[in-house]
């Protein structure tokens, strides 16, 4: 008897991927369960494992192209093999996974033009769909930018008299992006036209905060998503933010981890940007830029003074969003920034400075 390996149900808008990685070759005696192929799609590399045990036959190779719910594959029950002790077997799965970066060579094609050489490489499926994303997202709304500063005294000097108390209480640091999801929670509440979508000719608005968290990876950009986040303190915030960005780097994301969100906040800083514009994730309709911190001679109360100061980006589709809007919310999220201790800093009371 042969069971079928299909391509399974990906989520939403995703109808294709493709094979970048073949595990166990035609003819290997596999396991249930055990992964047998990687597939890639335009949010993540995932693996398929064998449905049954046995022989594996492929239908397709390394760089083919398929579909949701195409067969690419069988595994011939009638040459099952016995499963090994539960540890070992658990060993083969860890000690392959972790392999899996390492061994995939990326197949390019060196010419020479001129006497100048070049090299080709075949476009990966998630930098095609960033850019056809990308292109969509400038062609398909009514992109503006507004900009502001923040001075970050208050959130640093937090952050440093609470770190090592913090970190101690909740095992996870106390990071600069838990502000931002904070502050944007509450302009989001203050100004509900943010956390809305256009489907048709209606207008949708969110009952509830999702927050996506821009991550850089090796592959290219991707945006897991915080759920909930008007429903989770610091703390969780923190661990989830680590958690997603672990798992991004790692290449562990799952297509459900990149699904929804409201609205995006994206840190240039972390790599020196100092501004930026950022574009929108459609279906939403605004996104925050975070930026590099810098000390600026600035002007307090009549007083040229030292501070560390952020620009903030927020860019928004004016088709959803007045500019009226789009301002008084990024003075929001300064505001609340520069007082931090207005925010739901849970476990701590913070005076008012």
């Amino acid at each position: 008897m042969k069971e079928e390996i299909k391509i399974p149900d990906m989520g939403e808008s995703i109808t294709e991927a493709s094979i970048v990685g073949i595990l166990k070759p035609s003819g290997s005696l596999v396991q249930e369960g055990e992964e047998v192929i990687e597939i890639e799609t335009e949010k993540v590399n995932q693996p398929l494992y064998a449905p049954t045990g046995g022989s594996v036959e492929w239908k397709v190779e390394e760089g083919d192209s398929v579909t949701i719910g195409e067969v690419i594959g069988f595994v011939d029950t009638e040459k099952a093999v016995a499963a090994p002790p539960k540890e070992e077997a658990e060993g083969v799965v860890r000690e392959k996974v972790s392999a899996l970066p390492s061994e995939r060579v990326e197949k390019e094609v060196v010419t020479e033009v001129g006497g100048k050489r070049e090299s080709r490489k075949k476009i990966s499926k998630i930098r095609k769909v960033i850019a056809a994303r990308l292109v969509d997202s400038l062609q398909n709304s009514a992109t503006l930018t507004t900009f502001n500063e923040v001075d970050m005294s208050a959130v640093i000097e937090m952050r440093g008299e609470h770190k090592e108390s913090f970190q101690e209480k909740y095992g996870v640091k106390l990071g600069l992006m838990s502000f931002f999801v904070k502050a944007s929670v509450e302009a989001l509440q203050a100004f509900p036209q943010f956390n809305s979508y256009i489907d048709g000719d209606e207008l949708v608005h969110r009952e509830y905060f999702d927050i996506g968290i821009a991550v850089g990876t090796e592959r290219g950009l991707v945006v897991p998503v915080v759920r909930e986040c008007d429903q989770l303190s610091f703390a969780e915030i923190e661990k989830k933010i680590a958690d997603s960005s672990k798992k991004a780097r790692e290449g562990g994301l799952i297509v459900e981890d990149l699904q929804g969100g409201g609205f995006t906040i994206t840190n240039g800083g972390v790599f020196g940007s100092l501004l930026s514009t950022p574009i929108l994730n459609p279906p939403q309709v605004g996104i925050l830029g975070m930026h590099n911190i810098q000390k600026r001679a600035v002007v307090v109360e009549d007083q040229i003074v030292i501070r560390p100061m952020m620009y903030l980006a927020l860019s928004y589709d004016h088709r959803v969003v007045d500019g009226k809007e789009a301002i008084l919310f990024l003075v929001r999220v300064k505001e609340l920034l520069e007082h931090p201790s207005r925010l739901d800093f849970s476990g701590y009371t913070i005076p008012e400075k």
